[in-house]
C-alpha cells in the first residue's frame, strides 16, 4: 500500500497513481458542478479520484461533503447532490422516499471494507472479543459499563465508547450484525460522523473502545490497536477470504440518473472514477473488487 494521508476531509495522496486506464473522453468543452455527500469511509476513495480527475479536468468544480451514509442519501433523495458515498445499501424507506421524488439512479459498487474495532495502544488487557460481546456492550440499557464488568481480571474503570452517529452506514451496519437491526444501540457513547474525531478519541484515552471503517485504522496503526473478533484481525486477505465475518460489507457510490444521462460532466467524471477506483482502492489500502466485478458495475451504466 502506497503512503497516503487523511487531513480533516481531504486524502491527500503522497504517491503518483498511475492514470493510464483514464477515459478518452474529449473533456475540453465540458464544464459543470457536481455536488457529492456521505458516508466518511467512502469519502476516502471519491476524494483521492476527484484529486486525479481535476488535475485533468480543472473546470469541473465538484464539492464533497460527509454527512454519513444516511444524511448523504437524504441529500441525495431530495435532489440535492448527483453522488452519494454509501457504506450500506439503501433502506426500503430510502428507496420509497426516491422513488416518491422521483429519483432513479445507479447503485454502483466500488470497493470492500472492513469495520474495525480498535483500542489505545495502552490497553494491555483486551486480545479478542466477540460479536456477543459487543452486542452486550452496545445494546442500548447494557450493564457494562467498566472493563471489569466485561471480564473481572480487566481493569476497574469505565469503557470510554467511541462510535459513529446515528446518520452513518457504519453506525446501521454494527447494529444489524450485532444487536439486530430493530433493535437500539446504547447513547451514552462519543458519537460522531467524522471519523478522524474518533481516531482522536480513541488514541488519547487508555481505557477507550471504538469502531470506524478499515482505513482509518490502517493510516492510524501508530497510534491504534485493533481487536481481533473472535481471533480474526481486520485485514485484506480476511475480508477477501470471508473470515471477517461479519464485520465486513460492500462499499458504493449511489448516481443520479438523471444527472448521469443529462449532465456531461457528471458523466465525464462518474465513468473516470468506474475506471480509475480499481487502482485507487488498491493504493489507498481498501480491498478491491475482482475486475469481473468492476466490469459489472461500468455495465450497470449501459441501461
Amino acid at each position: 500500500m502506497r503512503k497516503a494521508k487523511i487531513y480533516g476531509t481531504v486524502f491527500v495522496m503522497i504517491a503518483f497513481i498511475l492514470v493510464s486506464c483514464s477515459s478518452n473522453i474529449e473533456s475540453d468543452q465540458i464544464r459543470g458542478k457536481i455536488l457529492i455527500d456521505g458516508s466518511s469511509t467512502v469519502a476516502p476513495v471519491t476524494g483521492a479520484i476527484i484529486e486525479i480527475f481535476q488535475e485533468e479536468n480543472n473546470v469541473i468544480d465538484i464539492t464533497m461533503g460527509i454527512s454519513g451514509t444516511g444524511g448523504g442519501f437524504k441529500k441525495f433523495i431530495s435532489g440535492e447532490t448527483a453522488i452519494s458515498n454509501a457504506s450500506r445499501p439503501m433502506k426500503p424507506e430510502e428507496k420509497a422516499a426516491a422513488a416518491e421524488n422521483g429519483v432513479k439512479y445507479y447503485e454502483l459498487g466500488v470497493a470492500k471494507d472492513a469495520i474495525a474495532f480498535v483500542i489505545n495502544p495502552e490497553n494491555t488487557w483486551l486480545e479478542n472479543i466477540s460479536i456477543e460481546q459487543l452486542a452486550e456492550i452496545w445494546k442500548k440499557d447494557s450493564v457494562i459499563t467498566r472493563w471489569s464488568d466485561l471480564d473481572s481480571s480487566y481493569p476497574d474503570e469505565k469503557i470510554n465508547l467511541f462510535g459513529p452517529g446515528t446518520d452513518s452506514g457504519t453506525y446501521d451496519y454494527f447494529r444489524e450484525v450485532s444487536v439486530g437491526a430493530k433493535a437500539e444501540i446504547r447513547s451514552d457513547y462519543t458519537a460522531s460522523e467524522d471519523d478522524n474525531v474518533l481516531v482522536i478519541g480513541v488514541s488519547g484515552d487508555k481505557y477507550a473502545l471504538g469502531y470506524f471503517g478499515f482505513i482509518y485504522y490502517a493510516e492510524n496503526q501508530n497510534r491504534l490497536k485493533s481487536v481481533p473478533i473472535n481471533g480474526v484481525e481486520p485485514s485484506e486477505k480476511t475480508v477477501n477470504s470471508g473470515a471477517y465475518t461479519p464485520l465486513s460489507r460492500p462499499l458504493y457510490i449511489y448516481v443520479n440518473k438523471s444527472e448521469y444521462q443529462e449532465n456531461p460532466a457528471v458523466k465525464l467524471f462518474v465513468d473516470y472514477y468506474l475506471e480509475t477506483v480499481s487502482n485507487v482502492v488498491i493504493d489507498l489500502g481498501y480491498p478491491a473488487l475482482t475486475a469481473a466485478e468492476y466490469e459489472s458495475e461500468r455495465e450497470k451504466l449501459k441501461d
